[in-house]
């Protein structure tokens, strides 16, 4: 499976427009001999979440993609190892701290797709002990799967599913109440919301052990409003870091493409001209989602501020993911299995 393409720090040595790079650009694979476990499940879970969007609208593609997620799980699982150790030019930038929260989250979507009683009995009997971390909450990340598999699974303990053992059920429960442990963690009147959140309301992850006081579908639907209200614009520094949207954003984002004109003609160093250049950017990365704010709040709007400045699939993934869920006009949870 192919994971890598480019050289991280070759890459870094640029600033060219994407569309006129003529540098090489090496691909690299894990295979059985230089296994990448978390980007091989990553991708296994990606599909597998998909089949379902198309079982509906195409169920041949469905099926394709499903195929293909249990594939691929089968690879990860066999051939366990961490993909950072494999291509080891990818540590100072992305480097895994473990593969196995990813194993769980792969195994918790195919069980979502195929029903397969074997997937959910590998994220409980099999694994759940050793993988899962119960009683340590942890929060969603791109190095870090373990409170979207909690969920997931938590909606299981709450719907049920058909064939569940009682030893699967009591496994359930662990997921959901370290589950619940997050959402305590993060509602700012729980009893134990963490202390590190910003005075706009934005948390900042220290995480704590939750007991006692419950909350409605409709109390978190509302917090994730408020958060999402947040990243758009009501914040201290009234400013959307959703590119393009709202009347002020970041105008300098740290992004070749958007940095440089269209017509120009750069090469590999060249192109740092644009990099440093004071004016805003000429193109708009419209739905590009920055890394926002410091703890204090403060957003420095320069290009050359990669820490703040710097848009990331990761960032708009969970955006969008967070939008999407507040499309709809209820707080009603529906089962999807």
């Amino acid at each position: 499976m192919f994971s890598v393409v480019g050289d991280p720090e070759l890459d870094h040595q640029c600033w060219e427009r994407p569309e006129a790079i003529r540098g090489i650009r090496p691909s690299t694979q894990v295979n059985t001999s230089f296994p990448g476990t978390e980007v091989a499940a990553e991708t296994a879970a990606a599909m597998a979440s998909a089949s379902l969007v198309f079982k509906n609208i195409n169920s041949s593609y469905s099926n394709l993609l499903l195929e293909h997620a249990q594939q691929l799980f089968s690879f990860a699982d066999a051939y366990r190892g961490s993909y950072s150790v494999s291509i080891p030019q990818v540590q100072n930038y992305y480097n895994s701290t473990g593969y196995e929260d990813e194993l769980l989250w792969a195994a918790t979507w195919l069980y979502h797709a195929s029903k397969d009683l074997s997937y959910l009995k590998y994220v409980t009997e099999l694994n759940g002990q050793q993988f899962a971390k119960w009683g340590n909450p942890t929060w969603f990340s791109w190095d870090d799967k373990h409170a979207g598999t909690r969920v997931l699974l938590s909606r299981l303990n709450i719907f049920g599913a058909k064939g569940m053992s009682s030893e699967e059920n009591l496994d359930l429960q662990m997921y959901r109440k370290t589950s619940e442990a997050i959402m305590c963690e993060l509602l700012p009147d729980s009893p134990t919301a963490t202390s590190s959140r910003t005075k706009g309301g934005l948390p900042r992850f220290q995480l704590y052990i939750c007991h006692g006081k419950s909350y409605s579908p409709a109390d978190l639907r509302d917090f994730a409003i408020s958060q999402a209200d947040y990243i758009l614009g009501n914040n201290p520094m009234k400013m959307s870091y959703l590119v393009g949207y709202g009347s002020k954003y970041p105008q300098n984002v740290h992004h070749w493409g958007a940095s440089i004109p269209v017509d120009a003609n750069t090469t590999c160093k060249d192109g740092f001209t644009w990099l440093n250049s004071i004016n805003p950017n000429p193109n708009v990365a419209v739905g590009a989602v920055v890394g926002g704010h410091f703890l204090n709040e403060t957003y420095i709007d320069s290009r050359n501020n990669g820490m703040q400045a710097e848009p990331t699939t990761y960032n708009s993934a969970l955006v969008v993911s967070l939008l999407s869920s507040l499309v709809r006009s209820s707080s009603v949870v529906d089962s999807f299995t």
